[in-house]
């Protein structure tokens, strides 16, 4: 994905922040759009279809919240990865986004130089998702789920068809926070009614077959997985 044809949408009610955020991220190439509050985010996305969108919370007319779970139901923008940037970085408020939709948080204020990282981390992850939706190579991890096959380091690692399961789904969006219940529902179906202890017996079993610092637990949310 080429810089010049990677969209962010930018939504914040302060010119200021649209102003510096906006200016940091053009420099690097991407083409910016902004809009000043919910509603208006959700009409510039449907008309720009951008990649990424980095939106604050608490705005007039319509909060960030609101806006992500609209953007959600969309189907052309089922792919975009949304981000809140704000200065309610406490733990509930991070749950609240991730139930709306939202891929991750940047808590305010923070340097240009980091918020460019992290978005370039965050279109890595969109970039790891268009791959081939058979195989996946993730951090030098070569997963094949036709062949329900995972090669590190050029050996080959077996693993049951669920963990098999669940390390894909984590893999196929790194950096990407999957909540328990999403995670249970993508992995285990209707097939049977399994606990919340189900999902962290089979990471404690990834962690000790694959690496121990590429599953990173979310307090009270989820999992990620993380090169």
């Amino acid at each position: 994905m080429k810089k010049k044809h990677t969209k962010i949408l930018l939504v914040d009610d302060e010119p200021d922040i649209l102003e510096i955020v906006g200016y940091n991220l053009a420099q690097e190439g991407y083409q910016i759009f902004k809009a000043a509050n919910g509603k208006e985010a959700i009409v510039k996305a449907k008309k720009e279809l951008p990649d990424l969108i980095i939106m604050d919370v608490m705005m007039p007319e319509m909060d960030g919240m609101e806006a992500c779970e609209n953007i959600r139901k969309i189907p052309e923008l089922s792919n975009v990865i949304i981000t809140f940037l704000t200065a309610r970085s406490e733990d509930y408020s991070q749950v609240a986004g991730f139930d709306a939709g939202a891929d991750d948080y940047i808590a305010k204020p923070i340097k240009p130089k980091l918020l460019v990282s992290k978005v370039k981390a965050l279109l890595r992850r969109l970039k790891e998702s268009e791959q081939d939706s058979e195989t996946l190579n993730v951090g030098g991890i070569e997963i094949n789920r036709e062949e329900y096959k995972i090669v590190k380091d050029n050996v080959e690692i077996a693993l049951p068809r669920k963990e098999f399961e669940l390390f894909y789904l984590l893999a196929s969006k790194p950096g990407k926070v999957f909540k328990r219940d999403e995670i249970l529902d993508k992995v285990w179906g209707n097939e049977v009614v399994v606990g919340g202890r189900t999902i962290d017996v089979h990471i404690r079993k990834l962690r000790e077959k694959i690496g121990e610092d590429l599953f990173k637990t979310i307090k009270g949310v989820g999992y990620k997985f993380e090169v």
